[in-house]
């Protein structure tokens, strides 16, 4: 299966990988949550904020998407195909 590559800057990169860091971090903290035995309201607000982050992500890589890989499609005339992807992808990241 072939791959579609877009290429960020290495401090977006940064960026991008420091924010999933942290999110692994809080899911670890959740694991320990789970091990202590922690109340349920306090799970729920970290599951909460976790969820928070990985949609904060994912629209940041969705708003660089679009204007960066779906601009150059729609400008070199490919533009039906990637609008397609991007609904596609925009409706399955907003169930």
């Amino acid at each position: 299966m072939e791959h579609k590559v877009h290429s960020r800057t290495p401090e977006e990169k940064k960026q991008l990988q420091q924010r999933l860091r942290r999110v692994e971090g809080q899911v670890r903290g959740l694991q320990q949550m789970i091990e202590e035995d922690r109340y349920c309201i306090d799970i729920l607000i970290q599951l909460s904020a976790v969820q928070n982050a990985l949609k904060k992500t994912g629209y940041e890589i969705l708003e660089d998407h679009t204007k960066g890989c779906v601009t150059n499609a729609v400008e070199n005339g490919d533009g039906d195909a990637v609008m397609d992807e991007l609904m596609q992808v925009i409706r399955q990241f907003s169930k």
